[in-house]
């Protein structure tokens, strides 16, 4: 009886180390455990943080990249309000100051303001009605227009504007809509040099509402320098003129029928700048001499020279 009292409490005894030591074990391990969690939160901490400030970084560039990109563009608003670039503005310039300076020539108008207007009109060429209808110059249709036309939203909703096949056509009939309309008369006894009084003047005789309309057009002329197609044309003059007597004098008929001519009788097919061309005048000069309200002429009517 005591022997076996004895055995069961060595038993006891040994069973109560063994759990002991177990939950020390099993501590250690808790613990290595809750080591290894921590180290690891802290690892993806890290990582979090590194992101964010990579994507911070990130977007400080890109924000810087955005205001850089905005001093180097401006808004047109004219038909239609754009967003253009510096470049866009020039390579506009580039295309259409041929167009511009050859209507100088025909029609009396300086080049710096035809191009400021097809800028700041066109959006240089980005706007609505430039991209939709050629239309460069936000001319609207008026009541004796007979051509192609699309509806665009300007000071009234749906209103009429003329429609070209090229851009070249708009600045044909810029040049004769402000040519044959009375209310831009003054504009011709400007000096052709004089793009602030033509740009004044614009303004005055209303061909925008824009209260800084004629300010918005002299920035642009100096900022591009588009008065210098202006001297261009005015210094070709001198040159083209001794071409011209060149070619006359070796074809002395030809030099014969242009010197002796006082009048031209019109015939199928000519236009005022056709005759202007043929004649080495401008189409200012033969509306003014024949009181010309217009650019519309009948077969077989004789025109002063």
């Amino acid at each position: 009886m005591y022997r076996k009292t004895l055995l069961m409490f060595c038993l006891l005894t040994l069973v109560s180390c063994g759990v002991k030591n177990n939950s020390k074990l099993t501590g250690k391990k808790v613990k290595s455990k809750e080591l290894v969690s921590k180290e690891q939160y802290r690892t993806q901490q890290r990582k979090v943080e590194e992101q964010r400030r990579v994507q911070e970084d990130a977007k400080r560039e890109k924000e810087r990249e955005r205001k850089t990109t905005n001093k180097a563009s401006e808004t047109l608003v004219a038909t239609s309000s754009i967003s253009v670039t510096t470049d866009m503005i020039k390579d506009y310039i580039l295309q259409y100051k041929d167009i511009a300076k050859d209507n100088m020539s025909a029609y009396g108008i300086p080049a710096s303001i035809t191009l400021a207007q097809g800028v700041l009109e066109s959006g240089s060429g980005q706007g609505t009605l430039s991209r939709n209808a050629n239309n460069h110059f936000g001319i609207k249709c008026h009541k004796e227009w007979d051509g192609p036309s699309v509806r665009h939203t300007d000071d009234a909703p749906d209103e009429c504007f003329r429609k070209y096949e090229a851009p070249e056509e708009s600045y044909r009939d810029h040049s004769q809509f402000l040519v044959s309309r009375s209310r831009y008369s003054d504009l011709f006894l400007l000096d052709k040099d004089d793009y602030e009084g033509w740009a004044h003047g614009l303004k005055k005789a209303g061909y925008a509402t824009d209260p800084k309309y004629a300010n918005k057009l002299i920035s642009l002329i100096e900022r591009y320098t588009l008065d210098q197609y202006d001297r261009e044309v005015l210094g070709d003059r001198p040159a083209k003129a001794k071409k011209e007597t060149q070619k006359e004098v070796d074809n002395k008929k030809t030099e014969t029928q242009v010197a002796s001519a006082k009048t031209h009788t019109v015939q199928k097919g000519d236009t005022l700048y056709s005759i202007s061309k043929k004649y080495n005048t401008t189409v200012a000069k033969l509306q003014k001499t024949n009181k010309l309200d217009g650019t519309n002429l009948s077969i077989g009517q004789r025109l002063k020279l």
